[in-house]
């Protein structure tokens, strides 16, 4: 297992990043800290220069582990579940622009937030709709040689696909090789009974992995068991990267990385 950073583009509407601000500059800050890779928080890639950043992370040898897109519903308002299937229709435009960005960087897709929420719709409704999008996404990436990762979130962010087990469910009927699950230490530590015992029963579905202490500052700053939890990750046979998602804290967006990236590294030195 590796260790990334995410990094975000100066548009970013969500909080919990430890670097959010000039693109180049948390590529060059991961890199010097020590980070095997960079995670993209990207709302448009449309806005992004795809050759100057390839240029940067050829340069560092920096590979990109996946590119979010939460953006694009916090800042934008885009869902593929939206009742507006016009706004389904430009969320799935703008998801395959992402999958076009992942594609040059050999990068997964995170599926998150622009999943939407359920807006007091029936759970089968919803559902339906998601895994509808989910295969045309796929199979678009496919094409592209790209992967798609779901991420399950708290109950405070969405209300449906809150655990892994959820969206294990949901990946067995969608019936596609290149989706798999992102799991994330802060919502499993809400939504989860057994951390670690989630992570062994869907410990084949897992494909990227997001990492933040219980207060959703830096690994080390709160009291999850990194070691317990990176182990149960271990046996699972995971050897992607373990990306560090948290807000700048404590200490603002070096400091918190900085921490981060001593606390994950010496539990994984042991393995």
């Amino acid at each position: 297992m590796k260790l990334s950073l995410v990094v975000s583009t100066s548009d970013a509407a969500f909080d919990a990043l430890a670097f959010k601000g000039d693109l180049m500059k948390g590529v060059k800050m991961a890199k010097q800290i020590g980070y095997d890779a960079v995670e993209i928080a990207i709302r448009d890639p449309s806005t992004v220069d795809v050759e100057e950043l390839k240029e940067l992370l050829d340069e560092l040898r920096m590979p990109v582990a996946a590119i979010g897109t939460g953006q694009a519903y916090l800042a934008d308002g885009l869902s593929i579940t939206a009742q507006d299937v016009s706004i389904r229709n430009r969320a799935m435009e703008r998801l395959k622009s992402h999958i076009d960005f992942a594609s040059i960087f050999n990068a997964k897709v995170i599926i998150g937030l622009v999943r939407g929420k359920r807006d007091k719709r029936a759970l089968d409704e919803v559902l339906e709709l998601f895994v509808e999008s989910l295969k045309e996404l796929a199979d678009y990436a496919e094409k592209k040689g790209v992967e798609l990762v779901i991420e399950p979130l708290n109950r405070y962010e969405t209300d449906f696909l809150n655990t892994l087990e959820e969206v294990k469910s949901v990946l067995e009927s969608l019936d596609r090789k290149n989706v798999g699950i992102l799991a994330d230490t802060f919502h499993m530590n809400i939504e989860e009974v057994s951390i670690e015992e989630s992570i062994t029963k869907c410990g084949k579905w897992i494909k990227h992995f997001h990492v933040a202490d219980s207060n959703r500052w830096a690994p080390g700053a709160g009291h999850l068991n990194f070691a317990s939890i990176l182990k149960a990750l271990h046996d699972t046979g995971y050897d992607g990267f373990v990306s560090v998602e948290c807000l700048p804290l404590p200490g603002g967006s070096e400091a918190s990385a900085r921490l981060a990236f001593k606390t994950l590294q010496s539990v994984l030195k042991e393995f």
